[in-house]
């Protein structure tokens, strides 16, 4: 009965013993006003398509439908602290993506994709809720709102019969949660959030053909990011 007891005691003094052995990384960064970072971050695009009475009512174009489509992003962060859980968040970005549109159509019969490149300059505004610290690792959320800007957008292109047209700005939401690991000399923070626009983003032209069967086009972004944080 000696032997196993002695065993169980030794045990829970090692356990004891590697747990007081935790060193805490960065232990003053908590109490920080304020610190900056980078972001790189991959993205998964596309958009949300609402058809227009037309498309029911013309035999030309019998399917569209979105695509989804990869690309990446970088980006600068801002982050400013307002109560022990709460802190307030800057992330601008630049963000390369494409959302296309598949067709197919009747007369002639063929399947046409039209490519619709974005570049865009991001600018979200987040409240980032953090749980407690659990050695070198703590959870948090975020949410807030954004304001997007195409660079590429062909809203004002005028050779336009085979294209849909596509506003430059754009305004929606954005919610995720991620990890916080705290290495000596720097913060490594995986995120996942989803970036979805609220406004419709094609500038509607009845006198285009691609264009005059959807009623709205709404922008879908799912964003998995690496922030490195100092």
């Amino acid at each position: 009965m000696r032997f196993p007891l002695v065993l169980i005691l030794a045990i829970l003094w090692n356990t004891r013993g590697a747990q007081a052995q935790t060193v805490l990384n960065m232990e003053e960064h908590d109490a920080k006003p304020y610190y900056f970072g980078i972001t790189l971050a991959a993205n998964n695009s596309n958009f949300k398509l609402l058809h227009d009475a037309v498309f029911l009512h013309q035999d030309s174009i019998m399917v569209v439908e979105p695509l989804k489509t990869f690309g990446f992003n970088l980006g600068l962060l801002g982050n400013v602290r307002l109560s022990e859980y709460f802190d307030l968040r800057l992330n601008p970005q630049l963000s390369f993506a494409s959302k296309n549109l598949y067709y197919r159509e009747n007369f002639p019969s063929r399947e046409t994709t039209k490519n619709i490149e974005s570049i865009l300059l991001q600018f979200p505004l987040q409240i980032k809720f953090k749980s407690d610290r659990i050695d070198n690792m703590r959870v948090y959320v975020i949410a807030g709102l954004k304001y997007d800007y195409d660079l590429a957008s062909n809203a004002r292109a005028r050779r336009a019969e085979d294209l849909v047209k596509i506003k430059a700005g754009d305004y929606g939401y954005e919610a995720g949660a991620g990890f916080e690991f705290y290495f000596p000399s720097f913060i490594f923070s995986p995120e996942f959030k989803i970036s979805n626009g609220l406004s419709n983003m094609q500038v509607k032209d009845k006198n285009l053909r691609y264009s005059n069967v959807i009623q709205s086009l709404k922008s879908r972004m799912i964003v998995f990011s690496i922030h490195l944080e100092g």
